[in-house]
């Protein structure tokens, strides 16, 4: 099996995040049936850090989608590299 590259398998989930949270906020603001509920759980989550279902929000919500997706995808790499050193 072949290790992952940390940095840019983290980088490659930062992005994809940054574009899910992006595109869900669009859509929510077009007024696309299921994804109201969603941006209103994004809200709790990020409204303390500027997210809101706007123009503004999008970038918003893009920069912490992928901030969170770089830490998650980066720890899942390192986590898979670690574990496939001790098999």
């Amino acid at each position: 099996m072949q290790n992952l590259d940390v940095l840019r398998f983290a980088l490659a989930g930062g992005i994809y995040g940054a574009v899910c949270v992006g595109l869900a906020t669009v859509c929510s603001l077009l007024g696309v049936p299921g994804f109201k509920p969603f941006t209103d759980l994004l809200q709790q989550f990020y409204g303390f850090y500027g997210y809101s279902v706007s123009s503004v929000g999008i970038a918003v919500g893009a920069f912490w989608g992928l901030v969170e997706g770089f830490v998650h995808f980066g720890v899942f790499a390192w986590l898979y590299n670690l574990l496939l050193r001790r098999s």
